[in-house]
């Protein structure tokens, strides 16, 4: 079981008061609630600290992918200055999105793996980041006669799994996808300035410190 390392007892407050502020800057109609995870024996993703964001605009936040939700998780974490090494120990979720990922790649990686063993041919995957690489490696780690490792550079590193005793093949030219705009509009029309109407749920924004978990 890892060892906590955050809690909202020692970041909540400046996790708090960088997402009020960029929520309402943003114009965006949302809640959150920030917890301290419970202990699990699962390590596939073991937070210290879960974002849980509610409200609606969530649609936003899922859509191409969840890009915008981890984005807002990424600059928050630049925020804390958090080591990349320490970036799975904060994890942001709406819609239960990261358990529901979690159990797809799993998925995916034990499809992977029975194609390879079948075919001895290997197997890459699509781009994807650190965080979801590592549920690739750990759902496979259990497998003697199968191997999976980390490839290419930048935006373009991607999981490739091997037959057990296959050498590394060399990475193919990396060509990102073309960006997509098929996520839901934004209620502004799409080109239109930022929404600084009310919010909402007409609550006043809160000062102080978080209770339990804090909403905006």
């Amino acid at each position: 079981m890892t060892e906590r390392k955050y809690s909202v007892a020692t970041v909540g407050l400046r996790i708090d008061g960088f997402l009020q502020e960029t929520l309402q800057n943003g114009g965006f109609h949302l809640e959150y609630e920030l917890m301290d995870s419970q202990p699990s024996d699962d390590d596939f993703e073991t937070p210290d600290i879960m974002v849980k964001f509610t409200g609606p605009d969530v649609d936003l936040l899922l859509a191409n992918k969840a890009e915008m939700l981890l984005a807002l998780e990424h600059i928050t974490m630049e925020m804390l200055r958090m080591p990349s090494e320490d970036h799975s120990r904060i994890s942001f979720d709406a819609n239960d999105y990261r358990l529901l990922r979690i159990e797809e790649l799993r998925v995916s990686a034990q499809t992977a793996g029975d194609k390879v063993k079948r075919t001895g041919v290997p197997f890459r995957f699509n781009p994807m980041n650190s965080r979801e690489r590592r549920v690739i490696h750990l759902a496979l780690r259990n497998e003697t006669t199968l191997r999976s490792e980390s490839a290419g550079m930048g935006p373009g590193r991607h999981v490739v799994v091997y037959p057990a005793g296959m050498p590394s093949l060399p990475d193919p030219p990396y060509v990102p996808e073309p960006r997509r705009h098929g996520g839901p509009p934004r209620r502004d029309g799409g080109g239109g300035p930022r929404r600084d109407g009310p919010r909402r749920d007409g609550g006043p924004r809160r000062d102080g410190p978080p209770r339990g978990g804090r909403r905006h």
